[in-house]
């Protein structure tokens, strides 16, 4: 017995003594990119030879398309989200996926496409090289790449580590892209912070022919019901870098993931995840609207919810499905027509949203 209970009390100082070493490597390791971070601006070859700047009084298109790190086919659930998986199924899963969901977004011919969960090289995700793949579908555009998650190894769940991650966002123009800027949002400084994103938002310049610019923020918010007051200074910050730019005589273009229930208003008490809070409208400065608002409450109710639940596979009228996904334009900006796209979630736990639109004289 007694040489039961010393092997025993070995075993369990052992793994004391990892668990205490991996929590040193975990706060170790952890660290956030620098805010305020000149990102490089990528020129197409196709692009170098015929620069241009926008025109007012014509009409461009951008497309916004969470890809979901190319591991959410319709029968992935996600461990974070109460679901089974931590990584994609498989290699060639990953690189079906974003295949497809670039072949997808290409197709639609957008002037400018904000792509969010975009990996470099992750555990999760088989280290693809994703970024490579969207700009094999987009090679006559300029590129803008903000990474949001730089991880540690992390050892959860036990059965299947998510590993570590590099991911972000990637802003793909067919216009000349004079100068981006990554903004770091703030995040929880708890424990959680391990298992979140280091939020932020892209802000890159397309020069416009009257003098003034196109200032396209590309952004991927909280989520996983992170508290009050992380949404309330992410949102406060975004909005008062976008009033700045729209006070010096800009043009802005905001999208991407929200991580907000974009069409519910927040005195509505339907039954939602705790996870899908309103978006707060009295938030937003004078100037700015969704582009979602702009349309008829019929044509919003509409709409196809441009994100599911990832807590089981796909089930039509059973998953919880929520629009989450969107743009935010300044009323110097007309849109002409908004779209939430159904694949069916065939790529993403997400499906694009589309607008036309055109910057007024």
């Amino acid at each position: 017995m007694k040489k039961f209970l010393k092997a025993v009390g070995i075993l369990l100082g052992a793994v004391l003594v990892l668990l205490v070493g991996y929590l040193i490597y975990l706060f170790a390791s952890y660290h956030r990119i620098p805010d305020n971070q000149e990102l490089k601006v990528v020129t197409s070859a196709a692009q170098t030879s015929n620069l241009s700047s926008l025109h007012t009084d014509t009409e461009y298109s951008a497309l916004t398309y969470n890809i979901g790190f190319g591991a959410y086919t319709p029968d992935f659930s996600f461990f974070m989200d109460g679901g089974k998986s931590s990584w994609a199924k498989s290699k060639d899963s990953v690189l079906d996926a974003v295949q497809g969901a670039g072949e997808l977004a290409a197709s639609y011919d957008p002037d400018f496409a904000m792509i969010e969960e975009v990996d470099l090289d992750s555990t999760r995700s088989y280290h693809v090289d994703e970024y490579s793949i969207l700009k094999d579908c987009f090679p006559d555009y300029n590129y803008v790449f903000a990474q949001n998650y730089d991880s540690a190894f992390l050892f959860y769940p036990f059965t299947q580590p998510h590993g570590s991650s590099k991911s972000g966002i990637g802003l793909f123009s067919r216009y000349p892209v004079t100068f981006a800027l990554r903004r770091s949002f703030p995040v929880s400084t708890s424990f959680t912070k391990f298992f979140d994103l280091d939020r932020c938002y892209s802000i890159s310049r397309v020069p416009v022919e009257n003098g003034k610019e196109l200032v396209i923020f590309a952004l991927h918010m909280s989520a996983y019901g992170n508290s009050d007051e992380i949404r309330e200074g992410q949102i406060s910050m975004l909005t008062a870098d976008m009033e700045k730019e729209y006070e010096a005589g800009n043009y802005v273009l905001c999208g991407g993931d929200f991580n907000h229930d974009l069409k519910a208003s927040e005195d509505d008490d339907s039954e939602r995840e705790s996870w899908a809070y309103p978006f707060p409208r009295a938030e937003l400065p004078e100037h700015f609207t969704f582009g979602i608002d702009l349309l008829t409450e019929e044509e919003r109710d509409s709409l196809w919810n441009s994100a599911r639940n990832a807590d089981m596979e796909y089930v039509p009228d059973v998953t919880y499905t929520v629009t989450l996904d969107g743009f935010i334009l300044s009323d110097n900006m007309e849109c002409i027509s908004y779209e939430n796209i159904n694949t069916g979630y065939s790529y993403s736990d997400h499906d694009p949203v589309y607008m036309k639109f055109k910057l007024k004289s």
